[in-house]
């Protein structure tokens, strides 16, 4: 029988796309500079080997870039501990360094000393106690340069914080818990105590009776 559209049973329709055959042409990035008559030349194992070597090429650039990074932390790091190291232990040289001259001072003062104080003139013992009094002035003044600061808290409210109490008295004349005497002044830098005044502290016994306070 024959087709009533007056087509042959093996014909196509007219719009159907065409088979791509089988030698379709690979997906592969393909460089510029590599060109479509070099594929079309059979050298498609030539142009994947050239792009393997240059992408080997990559590689070992950045292995060589990664290893320069890591020597150059591993150097910062050795550089670090050393500053730190540098730090502890010459940290106090300016200390030290203003700390000679009250050394020197102290050293003339000891030999203007006879080995016999009973030898002593008046003018002498005199002259020795005033330099030894200067000694201490320039020792004070080296402290506060350096943050420094000596505590002297004679008559102030005991604060556990800053002040040792060695001892409790009477309290001659003082308010319960203040400070009669300074046995040895203390020390701190900034916020931080080198060392608590050590003092004595009022019992309140004797002491006048304090104003009520306005609150």
């Amino acid at each position: 029988m024959s087709d009533t559209n007056g087509h042959a049973p093996n014909d196509k329709p007219a719009d159907e796309p065409e088979t791509q055959g089988a030698s379709e042409q690979a997906d592969f990035d393909i460089p510029d500079h590599l060109t479509d008559a070099a594929l079309d030349g059979g050298k498609v194992k030539e142009i994947a080997e050239a792009r393997i070597a240059e992408l080997q090429k990559e590689v070992e650039q950045e292995k060589d870039r990664a290893l320069r990074l890591a020597a150059e932390l591993e150097n910062t790091r050795r550089r670090a501990d050393r500053e730190k190291q540098e730090a502890a232990k010459y940290g106090i040289t300016n200390f030290a360094r203003d700390l000679l001259s009250v050394a020197d001072n102290f050293a003339r003062a000891l030999e203007l000393a006879p080995e016999d104080p009973s030898k002593m003139d008046p003018e002498g013992f005199k002259g020795l106690i005033n330099g030894m009094k200067m000694t201490e002035k320039e020792l004070i003044t080296v402290f506060e340069r350096n943050g420094i600061k000596r505590i002297e808290p004679a008559g102030e409210k005991f604060d556990p914080n800053v002040h040792q109490a060695i001892a409790q008295v009477p309290g001659n004349g003082e308010p319960k818990d203040h400070v009669v005497d300074v046995a040895a002044p203390g020390f701190v830098i900034g916020d931080r105590v080198i060392r608590a005044a050590m003092v004595t502290v009022s019992t309140g016994a004797g002491a006048a009776p304090q104003a009520p306070s306005e609150d």
